[in-house]
């Protein structure tokens, strides 16, 4: 997010009429998920004391008002907002209390309205340097949202392979193109069960993407996005790139799904493809690319060879997903 979001003059995080809106904080690049947990842990830990706090002043807050905070339904952003205004009254109660745990629970009254931790990065982090603690910190269980901006290299430090690259792909460290699958990030994800995972792209469907944000945001547990995201290191006219996106979707290269833990819980199964099958050759959306007409050009055979790998894995990978969105699943038993 330091570069997507952290280089001044301009930034993409804006505040609401009420001066709202997202807290950004960066460390390394390698400890994002690490660092991103250390914020959600931060902020239960207070929550948790908050709410201590606020039964141990019922007698000042009124029964009602202390009710109302601590059973809070804050899964929509309604909800939200009356929490909001509760918190106010509170605040308004406890203005001119010295007592010291009303003066504590004023400075923590705003962790009693939720709040949400997004962990934002590139596919150089997520997929390679800073997998392992991705993968810690989505195995943790904990509330935190992870958005990863795929560009299908390092682009950051000049467009270099990563494990998220296609194959088929040229680009520095697999100038003869790369020859084995990209890393299936989201696949790995949803092994795990708990964990909410949806892949877009917003050159397909900016509402599938919506709505893969909003479920994702609401589910009480972690959350990972997998976005499509056109860069520079494609070789691409970039004012065309969400057509290109268009195209992968197409193609299958890209397929749109989500994956939501609360779905199985009901007797339905948890996946859902958003996409249809692949409608086009994947080298009607490749070759519009100079990261992949660069290697028809210098090697023509190994070109073509690389292209019918990469045809056979979406065919795979599509039928895998067409199967598992078509598994019966039976609603769990109740104890």
């Amino acid at each position: 997010s330091s570069i997507y979001g952290g280089n001044l003059p301009t930034t993409p995080y804006a505040v609401n009429k009420d001066g709202r809106g997202p807290t950004w904080n960066n460390s390394l690049f390698e400890d994002n998920a690490e660092f991103g947990l250390g914020m959600r842990l931060t902020i239960d830990k207070q929550t948790e004391y908050a709410r201590e706090l606020v039964k141990q002043l019922s007698g000042t807050l009124g029964s009602q008002l202390t009710e109302e905070i601590l059973n809070a339904d804050m899964s929509t952003e309604a909800g939200i907002e009356e929490q909001r205004e509760r918190v106010e009254i509170l605040k308004k109660k406890l203005a001119n209390n010295d007592n010291p745990q009303a003066r504590d629970l004023l400075s923590l009254a705003d962790v009693l309205v939720k709040k949400s931790v997004w962990i934002i990065g590139g596919d150089g982090w997520a997929y390679d340097i800073g997998y392992g603690g991705l993968d810690h910190v989505l195995a943790s269980g904990r509330n935190v949202n992870v958005l990863v901006l795929d560009t299908q290299v390092y682009s950051n430090t000049g467009g270099q392979s990563s494990k998220a690259t296609p194959l088929g792909a040229v680009a520095k460290f697999a100038a003869k193109g790369k020859d084995i699958p990209r890393k299936d990030l989201g696949m790995i994800a949803m092994s795990y069960g708990h964990i909410y995972v949806a892949q877009v792209a917003m050159g397909s469907s900016d509402v599938q993407t919506l709505r893969a944000f909003m479920e994702a945001d609401a589910y009480d547990g972690p959350s990972l996005i997998i976005a499509y995201s056109h860069c520079i290191a494609h070789g691409i006219d970039m004012s065309k790139g969400l057509d290109q996106q268009k195209l992968a979707v197409k193609a299958g290269v890209w397929p749109l799904y989500r994956y939501n833990p609360d779905w199985a819980k009901s007797g339905k199964n948890p996946l859902k493809l958003d996409s249809k099958a692949p409608s086009i050759p994947v080298s009607d959306f490749a070759y519009n690319e100079t990261r992949y007409r660069m290697l028809l050009r210098n090697d023509e055979a190994r070109a073509e060879h690389l292209m019918k790998l990469a045809q056979e894995d979406t065919n795979a990978r599509w039928q895998l997903y067409e199967q598992m969105a078509a598994m019966r699943y039976d609603a769990p038993q109740e104890e």
